[in-house]
């Protein structure tokens, strides 16, 4: 069975591989589809807890030749990481029947920060930025030390759950190593998938996926949730040498300086002056509750 035939067509199936009932649309974004859905075995050994979140191909990735192993590759990529903080996933699995490969990962409740920063478009108190940021950078940490890039560090790509702040979407994701042993090597490139005003302007010049990128896509997602606002748009790829190097983001008011200049590292456009990893802003930031209270 080629890759593209084991892409779903556009009629989901109601139950995948016997054993997962699809309930509803949890999201879809560029490249993939999220339901929810019920683990039928599960309920048959008595689980309660038989509730379960299947990512499947979007319709325009699931067409590409080498899709799939882009699904597989998200799931054999999240499987070296092992946080409280990283969403889980349990297994990947194909649809003979129905010539489909999906993602079975763990469903938890809780919204997006994406949906928290369109309720609070003036951004967060210190405390509040603290209480999500810190946990997220954990994760990215926990992540970078594993090997594996995430590559799309965005609002839309971060839970609020009942248990607390989950990474989840890895469909961008590389190991830091190369290629992971027995997967064959991808291309991003052809998908367009960067996401402007998140993505390091490298990427959207053509270079590779690193540490930095992620960084500064943390950058610019922690400056919004200070503000509200993302820091700057993207520039376009070639762009980068003609931008005005004094200009930049204003320093939200909240913030105190031990963290701005750690996040003003992050969010420098041009890598070489990206002068930090995600455990010295990590840092940085839990020095803000000495200072917090100190302003008390």
């Amino acid at each position: 069975m080629s890759q593209r035939d084991m892409a779903c067509s556009n009629q989901v199936p109601r139950v995948l591989s016997g054993r997962y009932r699809i309930e509803r649309l949890l999201g879809a974004g560029g490249m993939g589809v999220v339901y929810r859905a019920r683990d039928l075995l599960q309920e048959q050994l008595g689980d309660s807890q038989s509730d379960v979140a299947l990512k499947l191909l979007g319709e325009n990735i699931a067409l590409a030749p080498d899709g799939c192993a882009l699904l597989f590759n998200e799931y054999a990529l999240v499987r070296q990481l092992c946080h409280p903080n990283v969403l889980r996933m349990h297994n990947f699995d194909i649809d003979t029947e129905h010539h489909c490969a999906f993602i079975v990962m763990e469903h938890l409740p809780g919204p997006t920060l994406d949906r928290l920063l369109c309720e609070r478009p003036l951004g967060l108190s210190l405390s509040e930025l603290r209480e999500i940021a810190l946990p997220l950078l954990d994760a990215l940490a926990h992540a970078h030390q594993r090997g594996v890039l995430h590559g799309d560090i965005k609002p839309g790509n971060v839970m609020l759950s009942e248990t607390g702040v989950r990474l989840f979407d890895f469909g961008l994701g590389q190991s830091e190593a190369g290629v992971l042993k027995g997967l064959a090597p991808l291309s991003r490139t052809h998908f367009g998938a960067w996401t402007p005003g998140y993505a390091a302007p490298e990427l959207l010049a053509g270079a590779p996926l690193t540490r930095s990128a992620d960084v500064y896509g943390a950058g610019c997602l922690l400056y919004e949730l200070a503000t509200g606002k993302c820091p700057l748009i993207a520039p376009c790829p070639g762009a980068l040498k003609h931008l005005p190097r004094a200009t930049g983001p204003e320093k939200p008011r909240q913030l105190p300086p031990v963290f701005w200049r750690a996040l003003q590292k992050a969010l420098a456009l041009d890598p070489a002056a990206r002068s930090i990893s995600i455990e010295p802003l990590r840092e940085a930031l839990s020095e803000t509750k000495k200072w917090w209270h100190f302003m008390k």
